[in-house]
């Protein structure tokens, strides 16, 4: 994967931000009375439900990409390997989690919001995950 095509490595404490924002933004909503359930007096998709469900899911989304797509501080051509071979497991993986999902399920609105989270949180947490092995092997090594 071309590094140009990066974002720069501060980005990831950005995408940190965005998702740990996330949680005191949903708590505020659930007391205030937002929830995933549009309100009778304003149906639609300019609700004010509806749109408080679509900034928390963009803030999330935002910053799973962010994390997800920026540089290591040192970007040499392992890491880019180590990156494609975890975006390809990612697509792998959301693959046949979605065609198992539309086979067993009948509810495909959840199915589809899944496909929003499912292949940026494995691609984070397997590229992050031989990176610590690659590090834990090159100490012992040293």
């Amino acid at each position: 994967m071309k590094s140009r095509f990066l974002f720069p490595y501060w980005c990831r404490y950005l995408g940190y931000v965005c998702i740990v924002g996330h949680v005191p933004v949903m708590l505020l909503g659930k007391m205030i009375g937002f929830d995933h359930q549009g309100s009778p007096d304003q149906p639609g998709i300019f609700s004010s439900h509806h749109l408080f469900f679509i900034a928390t899911t963009l803030l999330v989304a935002i910053g799973l990409f962010l994390i997800a797509f920026s540089k290591e501080k040192i970007e040499d051509e392992q890491i880019s390997q180590l990156r494609l071979d975890s975006l390809q497991w990612a697509v792998y993986f959301n693959y046949f989690l979605l065609i198992t999902s539309l086979i067993l399920t009948n509810d495909i609105e959840h199915v589809l919001f899944l496909n929003l989270w499912v292949p940026l949180i494995f691609f984070i947490v397997r590229f992050r995950w031989v990176i610590f092995r690659l590090n834990r092997s090159l100490s012992r090594e040293g």
